[in-house]
């Protein structure tokens, strides 16, 4: 800075100067008007200017306004329109931040039907370290369909009387309320046209759900909305009445979330509007609570009994449950009550810690949970090492947008995979990060009724059932140049990775095994355990109680 402006500064803070230049153009601004009746704005812009200034000062808020009156607003203002701008002009297309361009330009081209082919090569930098690729076939397969279906609830020995046909990719759990009416109305229509199953999320099943008619797997949260007594416990009369209904297919138990695992919530009474508390079965305008753990079963074994509880009042539908692993000891306590008393669920849902639809603080956000790849493998292992795998379908969700993301899901361990976001670019979410302030500017995640009226249901349907419809068929293309028939038979073996510039393994090599009945063989001392995590872990953990015995990790 100049010697000049220094001393200047020092008599006279050139902090002050917007302020001033605000007192100077309202007097000139008024001097101008009252003698020629002339420029009366630039009086009243300069006053204007002049009444916020002397605000600055005196608030106690903002000490950046204090110091810096009028123009300290600028600072705001920058950092209001930041994430726009950085996504708009800084970002490069792979900066995955959560999703980068490129991801969200596939699910913007396939729901509207437009092409998505890319030329001139991949943008990926092939050796760099953590890149993956498919090994293909001298002798590609042709795939008649790309409706790739899983069967959930018909294992041998099942209690499920009404098995469902689901979709390798569905619609991922995402609330009414978290959700525009709209939003909910268009992923319904695209799913009941397409024939996959919608998730409701925790807030029930709301009335918007229930007009088109496409498939839901009602998920049911320690707050047991929808099901839930006065006092916040579990119903059956009230279960039996949403469960019962022929457009619900399974119900799933929802013990965590990717994107808050072991975090509660709570929604204002403010928020709790009369369509949400019909969903809910709330009080309208009261505080609704989710408490962080269920209160209609203390230990593994109790889980495993109220779950075949609800598929005997459900009719026989497939009853599952969804998680975001966090201590192995629990997950292990969970299976050894499987395999104690063969009450098993139908199917399991493994949601990663990169979810993100649920709002949450940012240590939840970033640091608690077990990432999608490391879960699934670990709930995987786990079910082959216990002969369990065959008699139980995994689903899994956690940033799948591509038919890539779904391979590699299903080679990990997956049976299908859910996508939440993904189908919220296909609603037209721009990802502008506001989901959790009600100003959603695309009308997907706000309850404010002008907002919301910019998502026209038809033609979001539309891009739901597209988007749905043409990852599908690349998923086809992908399982044909494998030389297979379907998705089931790809295994780690296919994908491979960079470890180095000059080295690469299979996924097959890199993420931990469990041959079939391995964890059975080691329990009886046959054979070592497959990995560490199951020697230090799994002696010590207990189907009566989700903590370990004496000795284990969490004493």
């Amino acid at each position: 800075m100049p010697a000049w402006l220094l001393a200047l500064d020092r008599h006279f803070p050139i902090r002050y100067l917007t302020l001033t230049l605000a007192a100077v153009c309202a007097l000139l601004g008024a001097f101008v008007w009252v003698g020629f009746s002339r420029f009366g704005w630039l009086a009243l812009l300069g006053a204007a200017a002049v009444v916020i200034g002397v605000r600055d000062l005196m608030q106690s808020r903002h000490a950046v306004l204090r110091n810096y009156p009028v123009i300290g607003h600028l600072r705001f203002l920058l950092e209001w329109i930041r994430p726009e701008m950085r996504q708009y002009f800084i970002e490069t297309d792979r900066e995955a931040i959560p999703f980068s361009r490129q991801q969200r330009s596939l699910v913007y081209q396939r729901s509207k039907g437009e092409s998505d082919k890319r030329p001139f090569g991949t943008q990926l930098d092939v050796h760099e370290t953590g890149y993956e690729w498919m090994n293909h076939s001298m002798q590609p397969t042709t795939i008649a369909s790309h409706d790739f279906r899983v069967m959930i609830g018909d294992s041998p020995g099942s209690r499920c009387r009404q098995p469902y046909s689901a979709s390798l990719f569905n619609i991922s759990a995402m609330s009414f309320g978290a959700l525009s009416a709209n939003a909910i109305l268009a992923l319904n229509a695209g799913a009941l046209r397409g024939n996959f199953a919608h998730d409701t999320g925790e807030g029930s099943i709301s009335q918007h759900h229930r007009v088109h008619g496409g498939d839901l797997i009602w998920e049911i949260g320690s707050g047991y909305f929808g099901c839930r007594n006065d006092d916040g416990s579990f119903s059956e009369t009230k279960f039996v009445e949403n469960a019962t209904q022929p457009q619900v297919k399974m119900i799933e138990l929802k013990l965590s979330q990717g994107a808050k695992p072991g975090h509660g919530g709570v929604l204002p009474g403010a928020k709790v509007t009369p369509e949400i508390a019909a969903a809910r079965g709330v009080p309208e305008g009261i505080d609704c609570v989710s408490p962080s753990s269920h209160s209609a079963f203390s230990s593994p074994v109790q889980m495993l009994r109220f779950m075949d509880r609800l598929r005997e009042l459900s009719g026989g539908k497939p009853v599952g449950f969804k998680f975001c692993v966090g201590h192995p000891w629990e997950w292990f306590a969970l299976a050894k009550a499987m395999v104690e008393t063969d009450l098993l669920p139908d199917f399991i849902v493994v949601d990663g810690a990169e979810g993100g639809t649920g709002a949450a603080p940012l240590e939840f956000t970033d640091h608690v949970g077990a990432p999608l790849q490391e879960g699934l493998r670990l709930v995987h292992n786990t079910l082959v090492g216990l002969n369990l795998r065959e008699r139980i379908r995994i689903g899994c969700a956690g940033k799948v947008v591509s038919a890539f993301d779904i391979l590699r899901m299903v080679a990990i361990g997956a049976d299908w995979c859910n996508a939440a976001r993904g189908f919220m670019f296909a609603l037209g979410c721009i990802q502008a990060q506001h989901c959790h302030t009600g100003a959603c500017p695309t009308g997907v995640t706000t309850q404010d009724p002008l907002r919301q009226r910019a998502l026209v249901v038809p033609d979001k349907a539309e891009r739901v059932y597209r988007f749905h419809q043409m990852t599908l068929e690349a998923l086809k293309e992908l399982v044909q140049a494998a030389g297979l028939q379907h998705p089931e038979q790809v295994t780690t073996a296919h994908i491979v990775r960079r470890t180095s510039d000059h080295a690469t393994r299979l996924l097959s090599n890199l993420l931990p095994t469990v041959k079939p009945g391995g964890l059975l063989a080691a329990e009886r001392g046959e054979v070592d355990w497959p990995h560490t995590v199951f020697k230090m872990h799994w002696p010590h953990s207990r189907a009566d109680s989700w903590q370990p015995s004496a000795g284990g990790s969490a004493a």
